[in-house]
């Protein structure tokens, strides 16, 4: 991943964060289970955190080129708002409940990310 790649893929993820939001508080209010809405904003808020994570990472790398630490830590990120948010927005439209084991693996995508993240920022 490189600086340009993390900056722009961060952006276009929150991009689609605030438009998912609007539509699950305008076109899905009236649609949804009042869980299910919570659901989807928990999916909302967990995907524009990381898209805001990935746009630093991507900063971070323009002074730190040569860090694979870092460059894995953005596609950690991009791992997790795909499968922890994604999973979260399938559960709240009525995915199967076995889709909710993809979950976690989105939230250690997280974690790890954040440790890979913090690792990177040691190393400078």
């Amino acid at each position: 991943m490189t600086a340009r790649l993390a900056m722009m893929l961060g952006a276009i993820a929150m991009a689609i964060a605030v438009a998912l939001g609007a539509f699950g508080a305008h076109a899905l209010k009236a649609r949804l289970s009042a869980d299910a809405l919570d659901v989807w904003r928990t999916g909302v808020t967990y995907h524009a955190w990381h898209a805001l994570a990935l746009v630093a990472a991507g900063l971070l790398m323009l002074h730190m080129p040569d860090s694979a630490p870092l460059r894995f830590a953005a596609w950690l990120f991009v791992a997790g708002i795909v499968l922890f948010a994604g999973s979260l927005y399938a559960l709240a439209l009525g995915a199967p409940g076995t889709v909710g084991a993809i979950t976690p693996f989105g939230g250690l995508a997280f974690i790890a990310a954040w440790i890979v993240f913090a690792i990177a920022a040691w190393q400078k």
